[in-house]
């Protein structure tokens, strides 16, 4: 029962964000299509209640505009849009419900799975409630064996198919602590289907107050941080290209600057990690840097490794 009131407060927030206003007619009429509904109508103290709930769990306000016919509305609504986290269990619990509604749907939703670590998110996520230490052994890309160390859970962060938790280090930020290097306080990233075992302990921590995960990620394009400043960086995007960007943005700071039917210009200020070297290598011959001339340079050594790979087939090992 309380799975299906939480279906329909998400269903009621869902349509108000789609439809923007509605009178309580229209909305019992979309109820009533919905599947959920079972073609029955909604009655007005159920609204009621829901809308009351839904600001209680939700902190999400359905006000009624009495001079626009009586619509009801999402006040605030880039509240909502403004959470990442919320909006995207909105969407997704709302596309469950309608195929749990509709069992026709089933097999025709594709959903892209993102197979790293799901079994440790439930333990994290606990631990990050609870505020407790946790002891996980961890092996990163590179390292010829694992290694056993505690960390202190602050955020969960989902890029590119991949599960990562971004926690305090313990051990880093007490040897800070004890040889006088700033800062003090160590904040490391581990991807979690690098993570072969997790063991609760009995310690407790305190987030740190100062800590601002969005400072932390500031100009970056995935996990992969530096303390290198903000950069200005114009990319050309040839043809359709433009439109995948425009759509599909390679950093929130994407602006374009102008264009024309063959090409366009986008600006973007970043730190120039690996991650983003990563995006625009994927978009291939469809986008060039223009500047800075470092970032340019840095692009042509990739292009320039990558014709060896494909060229120089004297060395390389061939298939019997």
């Amino acid at each position: 029962m309380a799975a299906n009131l939480f279906g329909r407060y998400v269903w009621l927030m869902d349509i108000l964000r789609r439809y923007k206003r509605l009178t309580f007619q229209e909305i019992s009429e979309l109820w009533q299509e919905s599947g959920l509904g079972y073609g029955e109508e909604l009655p007005l103290r159920t609204f009621h209640n829901h809308q009351k709930a839904i600001k209680d769990i939700f902190d999400v306000y359905i006000d009624c505009d009495r001079k626009d016919g009586y619509r009801y509305y999402i006040d605030e609504p880039e509240r909502l849009e403004g959470n990442n986290l919320r909006s995207w269990l909105i969407s997704s619990y709302a596309t469950l419900n309608q195929i749990q509604a509709d069992n026709k749907l089933e097999e025709r939703i594709i959903f892209e799975n993102i197979p790293s670590g799901q079994v440790w998110l439930t333990r994290i996520a606990e631990a990050m409630r609870r505020n407790r230490v946790l002891s996980i052994t961890h092996q990163g890309f590179g390292k010829p064996e694992p290694s056993t160390f505690e960390i202190e859970p602050y955020f969960l962060k989902v890029v590119k198919r991949r599960w990562y938790v971004v926690a305090r280090s313990p051990y880093y930020s007490e040897r800070n602590r004890r040889e006088g290097i700033k800062p003090e306080d160590v904040y490391l990233v581990y991807a979690l289907d690098r993570i072969s075992d997790i063991r609760d302990t009995d310690k407790s921590f305190k987030m740190k107050k100062d800590f601002d995960v969005n400072r932390y990620f500031e100009g970056c394009c995935g996990v992969i941080t530096s303390d290198e400043p903000v950069r200005r960086i114009v990319l050309l995007a040839y043809e359709h290209a433009a439109d995948y960007l425009r759509t599909l943005p390679l950093h929130e700071s994407q602006r374009e600057i102008e264009g024309d039917d063959e090409s366009t210009l986008f600006e973007y200020h970043l730190k120039p990690t690996l991650d983003f070297y990563q995006l625009v290598l994927a978009q291939g011959d469809q986008v060039e840097v223009l500047e800075p001339e470092t970032v340019r340079e840095e692009m042509r050594n990739f292009a320039k490794n990558m014709l060896d790979y494909y060229t120089g087939q004297e060395d390389k090992p061939c298939k019997d």
